[in-house]
């Protein structure tokens, strides 16, 4: 949750919360990155517990797992209350959590992070539950494992309780290879090195997957259903929904994908001179705004102002201005946080960086990103 977009966030969460009444849902998922900081603002927990309370409704089970933006101790700290509304919340420490319960949709069976549910129609399926593998967790085991090895031999571990007869969901906040990154995720697979292969994926069940901005389909039987809300404006024409799965005897399968509509949309605008910038502006008002504007000379600050009023969801303006020469002066501020540091370190050195150097950089950044 982006504490900055809380009204929308709210108006997605309550959206949610109708489709499942609509549609009749028995099991909720959420594959991580519940927050957007380690350290949410105490309105923004309150607004969480409270949509995941309504979500649940006292007749469904909701499953929740760390994503690497959440401080997954913080998360999980109140599991045992949760589960009490029936909502399961999984961090990086083993969990186990008690069979039975109240609620219709109830624990089966549990093992270190897996979940069987059931209804009360005694329909039942398998949830294996592997949030974001965090620094604190890979440093468990001293082993000359890969990282996708790892991965593979920590799935298998929540199989444990899986016999084949029931439907599977494999439930994870990864970063597969070849999944599509928007802007505003800043270079998340390490240089390949937190890469995890599609081949280290269940080839049976359904993979439900965070991590990634843009909704996309990953391998056979996976999919990264997306954010709540267009977070980066490559995104602008990605349509925000929710997946819903049917499970019939052993088989798992996607039903649809239900958009959603809630928050404001992200544009991005190009124009010549600042009059036809205010123009543009003007017909976007209820929008956040990315605005590439081309010049013949510097900005001025009432020149800026002014633009700023002719709306105010412009949030990022990009000025080009050309020379006498016709060149367009490069703007840093579109390089990602890799392509900056390529840079400053050959202006530094006059080479090229090694890569295990820029591996370490990128792997300092992802412990806030």
């Amino acid at each position: 949750m982006d504490a900055e977009r809380l009204p929308e966030q709210i108006a997605a969460l309550d959206e949610i919360a109708e489709i499942c009444e609509r549609e009749k849902v028995d099991v909720v998922l959420v594959a991580g990155d519940v927050f957007d900081t380690y350290l949410p603002s105490a309105e923004a927990e309150e607004v969480f517990f409270r949509a995941v309370k309504k979500i649940a409704g006292g007749k469904r089970a909701v499953v929740i797992i760390s994503g690497n933006h959440d401080d997954s101790v913080r998360l999980a700290a109140s599991a045992p209350i949760a589960a009490e509304e029936g909502i399961y919340i999984f961090g990086n420490k083993a969990t186990v959590f008690p069979v039975g319960g109240d609620c219709p949709v109830h624990v089966a069976a549990s093992g270190e992070n897996y979940l069987v549910l059931e209804n009360g129609a005694g329909e039942k399926v398998y949830i294996n539950a592997l949030p974001y593998p965090n620094e604190a967790r890979l440093r468990e085991d001293k082993t000359d494992e890969s990282f996708g090895d790892k991965m593979k031999r920590w799935i298998e571990k929540g199989n444990a309780g899986y016999d084949g007869s029931m439907p599977y969901i494999l439930l994870s906040h990864l970063f597969v290879a070849g999944g599509s990154t928007s802007e505003g995720e800043r270079n998340i697979d390490l240089g390949g090195a937190r890469a995890v292969p599609v081949s280290c994926l269940p080839s049976y069940g359904y993979t439900a997957l965070g991590h990634l901005h843009k909704k996309q389909r990953i391998g056979a039987n996976g999919r990264y259903s997306g954010s709540l809300l267009q977070y980066s404006f490559d995104e602008t024409n990605s349509e925000k929904s929710v997946v819903l799965l049917k499970t019939e005897l052993s088989d798992i399968s996607v039903v649809k994908e239900i958009p959603l509509i809630s928050g404001k949309k992200l544009v991005r605008l190009e124009a010549c001179g600042v009059e036809d910038a205010r123009s543009l502006l003007a017909n976007y008002k209820d929008c956040f705004v990315e605005l590439t504007l081309h010049l013949n000379a510097p900005l001025t600050s009432a020149e800026t102002q002014s633009l700023k009023e002719a709306n105010h969801g412009l949030v990022s303006l990009i000025p080009r201005v050309s020379s006498l020469d016709g060149e367009t002066i490069a703007v840093r501020s579109n390089m990602t946080a890799e392509e900056l540091f390529h840079e400053y370190y050959f202006t530094q050195f006059g080479e090229e960086a090694p890569r295990e150097l820029v591996e370490a950089f990128l792997a300092l950044l992802s412990e806030e990103v």
